[in-house]
């Protein structure tokens, strides 16, 4: 994270300097090497400041809240393993209410279960 406000404070030093776009690539690309933000990014995060923008902060992102991982969902998932070792991923996230990815993150991370012989992982989910 601390990166990439390091190299958002370049673009906006280079385009307060008055340089173009490609100039601002160049000079990213020789002070960063490969460890640079991609050339469309750059040219974004120019455009944002040329614009008039002064943070170098992402705007808040809408969408759901990464919320279901906590002990209370944990405790829920385990519950519905302990009840059924067969159950799919996908049954798992239904019967909870989140997504597969959560259920599976929750299933292998938290409750690290990691044989699928013991819990039925369906991985096209």
């Amino acid at each position: 994270m601390t990166e990439r406000l390091e190299r958002c404070y370049c673009i906006k030093f280079c385009q307060k300097l008055g340089d173009c776009q490609v100039e601002t690539i160049r000079k990213l690309r020789t002070a960063f090497g490969d460890d640079t933000m991609g050339i469309t990014q750059i040219k974004e995060w120019f455009n944002r400041f040329k614009n008039g923008r002064t943070s170098v902060e992402s705007e808040p992102r809408s969408g759901r809240p990464s919320t279901c991982r906590n002990e209370h969902v944990v405790a829920k998932v385990n519950a519905v393993v302990m009840r059924d070792r067969r159950a799919t991923i996908r049954d798992i996230a239904e019967e909870v209410d989140i997504s597969t990815f959560s259920a599976h993150s929750i299933v292998t991370e938290d409750l690290t279960i990691k044989r699928e012989s013991r819990l039925n992982l369906c991985r096209s989910c």
